[in-house]
């Protein structure tokens, strides 16, 4: 599958008559087969090695052409700052306000949602983004929550929390 998904985006890469270099090709197959959201500088240090010219511009540079093509999203992840996710298959996000963390979530098609939202606001609707907002368990385990409660008798700000 993930192979797959590698032979569509390179030629997605080749329809918009876009040179597919090897830091293009390696940084497509790290973000196809690494689940963990990175961020520019996760996959610069993960993939340093691999590609000694690689340099932090060339990252970034190729991710935000990945993002214009619709082949990776940019997650805005508060004081975590902006990871990627490849866009291999729908999915949605649980993320961890605490720490940071990324979590997807593969569950069935929320496209009711689209047709309300269009019905509500008069939009043509194009497509959605979804993200649940919480604790990781490994935050929940080390601040001692186990229930939402627990949040305020802890005073813990969490941004999306009542």
């Amino acid at each position: 599958m993930a192979e797959d998904m590698l032979t569509q985006s390179i030629q997605q890469l080749k329809n918009h008559k876009i040179r597919v270099t090897p830091q293009r090709q390696i940084i497509l197959t790290y973000l196809v087969t690494h689940h963990n959201h990175p961020s520019v500088e996760t996959i610069y240090q993960d993939l340093e090695t691999q590609l000694p010219n690689l340099s932090l511009a060339t990252v970034y540079n190729t991710l935000k052409l990945f993002v214009d093509l619709g082949i990776v999203i940019e997650l805005q992840n508060g004081d975590a700052g902006t990871h990627y996710d490849f866009f291999g298959r729908p999915h949605y996000h649980v993320v961890c306000e605490n720490c940071g963390k990324i979590t997807d979530v593969f569950e069935p098609d929320l496209s009711s949602v689209e047709v309300k939202a269009a019905e509500i606001s008069g939009y043509l609707v194009t497509g959605h983004n979804m993200e649940v907002y919480g604790l990781c368990p490994d935050c929940q385990k080390a601040l001692g929550v186990t229930q939402p409660s627990d949040l305020k008798r802890l005073n813990l700000n969490l941004s999306h929390s009542e």
